[in-house]
């Protein structure tokens, strides 16, 4: 009489029993969503890879993100294993009217690769990769984290930029930009991006280059998932496979006289030397001596990937000015360098993240980075200086959709703890940080460090590029379908989304 099982509401976990024969879902704004049961059943038999859905063994830790603040539960998780089931999984979505978000590495700190009651395109068994060491460049699926690449391209003494963790997922830290412990030597990683695959919004898949879509190459490199489903990149590899790197620490109370001399060092560095600033509490366990266990330090994570017969010499003026109370630099393989913090920060932590573009470190400005870099809420929380300047800022703010590249930082600050009893703790802590500095910074902020802001915090990141940004969104995916990201909206559908 009703047809068979199973009939659920998404995420609950339980039979809903009496219902008619297609599966009805009823939305967070009770708007009911009706998917035959039929339909289903032909998506699963399309997809090579696995449909995952509500009532399935694995489906809670599927939607699990990195973030663990992040609890969304969306009616389906297709698994794709190539770019066939992307193309299915899209048309799905479209032809049923389904949310849709798209996941690579799932480190998104606003959990922009879940979404509730629609579908996830979980492109993380797409780990292909294929290194060409002549031509110095690496095709690579768009399920490969960080550490995959590092694998593939370590062995041919090569390296592309992107990133200080190796569990980040390439997709979502390129289309946003992708900084990390290179940035300052070979630029972002949209700026070693030569070309991406991807499928649109009517499940046609192109290719974007310099020659080919232009247009839908020039917004990728910076504007986020907006555009398509990207299923693969070709990156440009440089000769590095040690630099000299790690953490130094010195005494908080040695703050202001640090800040002052990381900002001239970092302007004027020569682009091999990178070094983030950071406030942290030391990690209560081994490396860290015992005697600095929980204590709250400043430090600068340094970067070297010059000639490493120079390497020490680069850096006796920086253990000259003053002698750290902690000094982890030495040299390292590439691989070692971006995973080192990995342990630290396990997926499942609650984070909350509040950005900026910085250009200068005044005395307002030190002095509130001193009040608040004093008082951590919790032992993982922290705040990051990524300088952005160097390679990155030699390339054009129209070249790319990124906005600011004559700013010297990209901040974040990063309420982080283990236990949600604590999100309030460290959301008003990154909130309140936050509003002290904002009034000293550039505007805008890396939309790969931000949470759910609000459109005009989207316009400001992109200040000059929103427009030409606008119109490619209203070429490419005019009806909006890809809007669970940090989204910009096309012009013909402004209601959308």
């Amino acid at each position: 009489m009703y047809g068979s099982p199973p009939y659920y509401w998404p995420g609950a976990g339980f039979p809903f029993l009496l219902i008619p024969a297609s599966i009805r879902i009823f939305s967070s704004i009770k708007k009911p969503i009706m998917i035959a049961e039929e339909k289903i059943t032909q998506l699963k038999q399309a997809l090579r890879g696995k449909l995952i859905q509500s009532l399935d063994d694995d489906y809670h830790a599927a939607r699990k993100v990195y973030n663990g603040m992040i609890d969304k539960c969306p009616l389906m998780i297709a698994k794709c294993t190539d770019v066939a089931d992307v193309i299915t999984a899209v048309n799905f979505a479209r032809e049923n009217d389904l949310l849709t978000a798209i996941r690579s590495g799932g480190h998104n700190g606003g959990g922009l690769g879940m979404c509730d009651d629609g579908l996830v395109i979980d492109l993380s068994q797409m780990k292909g990769t294929n290194v060409d060491p002549d031509a110095k460049t690496a095709w690579v699926e768009a399920g490969c984290t960080l550490g995959d690449i590092d694998h593939a391209t370590h062995a041919f003494g090569l390296a592309t930029p992107s990133g200080i963790f190796s569990t980040t997922g390439v997709g979502g830290i390129t289309l946003g930009g992708g900084l990390g412990h290179l940035t300052r030597h070979f630029a972002l990683s949209i700026d070693n991006v030569l070309e991406a695959n991807v499928v649109l919004a009517d499940g046609t898949f192109v290719k974007a280059n310099a020659s080919t879509n232009p247009d839908l190459f020039w917004a990728l490199r910076g504007g986020g998932g907006n555009f398509g489903v990207v299923t693969s990149f070709v990156f440009k590899l440089h000769q590095v496979s040690m630099v000299y790197g790690g953490p130094m620490l010195w005494e908080l109370n040695e703050t202001e006289e640090i800040l002052r001399w990381y900002q001239d060092i970092i302007k004027s560095a020569p682009d091999e030397l990178n070094g983030f600033f950071a406030f942290l509490c030391v990690p209560p366990g081994p490396p860290f001596p015992e005697h600095l266990h929980t204590k709250n330090m400043c430090g600068v994570v340094w970067c070297y990937s010059g000639d490493m017969e120079r390497a020490e010499k680069v850096f006796e003026p920086i253990r000259n000015f003053k002698k750290p109370a902690l000094d982890f630099v030495g040299p390292l393989p590439v691989p070692a360098m971006n995973s080192m913090f990995d342990a630290l920060m396990p997926t499942g932590l609650n984070w909350y993240w509040k950005a900026d573009f910085v250009n200068d470190l005044g005395d307002e400005a030190i002095a509130q980075h001193i009040k608040f870099g004093s008082h951590l809420p919790t032992l993982l929380s922290t705040m990051h200086l990524y300088p952005i300047n160097g390679a990155a800022s030699r390339v054009g703010n129209q070249d790319t959709p990124w906005n600011y590249r004559n700013a010297t930082w990209a901040m974040v600050i990063a309420g982080i703890d283990p236990d949600p009893a604590n999100n309030n703790k460290i959301t008003e802590w990154a909130k309140d940080y936050w509003e002290a500095l904002h009034p000293y910074s550039a505007g805008g902020a890396y939309i790969n460090f931000m949470m759910d802001e609000g459109e005009d915090r989207i316009k400001a990141t992109y200040g000059d590029n929103y427009e030409r940004l606008v119109a490619i969104k209203t070429k490419y995916d005019p009806a909006n379908m890809f809007r669970v990201n940090q989204n910009i909206k096309p012009m013909i559908h402004e209601s959308v989304g």
